[in-house]
């Protein structure tokens, strides 16, 4: 069985290569891994990405909720890192630029200051926002 590259593409620090079959992310634990589908490698990457990051970090969809949260998000606690009330501001933040990446910079009012990125996984469901604390404002 051939696995020729048709399309290769970049997303968040990871790299997405067709090849029969699917897709697959180049670095991935399972080498020989394929995705199915395009949002699912975009899935995988955003979730890496997160993970990655030593601060608070997580995704958020556009009805508010956190899809995701990495360790030191959970560790702070999901009602601290980004409170139920402020999740539709921050995640509209984002949304109001168009085009397919926009990151604002935002205040939260207890002071830590956020990086919010609007991207699009799935174009089924529309952007998401990674979020990630870059510094507290104590």
């Amino acid at each position: 069985m051939s696995r020729s590259v048709g399309v290769i593409c970049g997303f968040l620090g990871g790299t997405i290569v067709s090849v029969e079959g699917g897709y697959r992310v180049l670095h991935h634990p399972c080498k020989d891994h394929v995705f199915n589908r395009i949002a699912d490698a975009r899935w995988f990457l955003a979730i890496s990405w997160c993970d990655q990051i030593y601060k608070p970090a997580g995704i958020l969809t556009h009805d508010g909720k956190l899809s995701f949260q990495n360790q030191a998000a959970l560790v702070l606690g999901e009602n601290l890192f980004l409170p139920p009330k402020h999740r539709l501001t921050v995640f509209s933040a984002c949304a109001l630029t168009s085009g397919d990446q926009t990151t604002v910079r935002a205040v939260q009012p207890d002071g830590r200051h956020l990086e919010i990125t609007g991207i699009e996984i799935d174009p089924r469901y529309g952007k998401v926002a990674i979020v990630r604390t870059l510094k507290s404002g104590y």
